[in-house]
């Protein structure tokens, strides 16, 4: 179960990096959340929630992957400081459960962000 979240998080991440095109942006910002709430097996409470906080997200974590004055250090520190910001809004939504999920997507995002920008 662990490898197909694995599985699924990167091939999320894959997607969140190699689709830049400014004019389906917000098709993809879309696409985005609503695979994350799949995985994380949402109900329609949660989603409410849970999709605003994310797609606020988004945009700060973006910019910071796309900052080429930071380094990978930097840039790692930066997103986890902005997930240490929203994380006691989602343990209070989500379940334990699910909160790992979420943790596990996050950590597979940082590391794929880094690995590709490293390149």
């Amino acid at each position: 179960m662990n490898i197909y979240i694995r599985q699924i998080a990167a091939a999320l991440c894959f997607v969140m990096f190699t689709l830049p095109a400014p004019t389906s942006f917000a098709q993809n910002k879309a696409a985005k959340l609503q695979a994350i709430s799949q995985q994380l097996d949402l109900t329609p409470q949660q989603k409410v929630k849970i999709l605003p906080i994310l797609a606020d997200e988004g945009p700060k974590v973006e910019a910071i992957k796309n900052d080429n004055s930071l380094s990978k250090v930097q840039k790692i520190q930066q997103i986890r400081a902005i997930h240490r910001q929203t994380d006691p809004q989602m343990k209070t939504i989500l379940s334990q459960e699910q909160y790992q999920k979420l943790q596990a997507i996050r950590q597979q995002a940082i590391k794929d962000a880094v690995q590709a920008r490293g390149r």
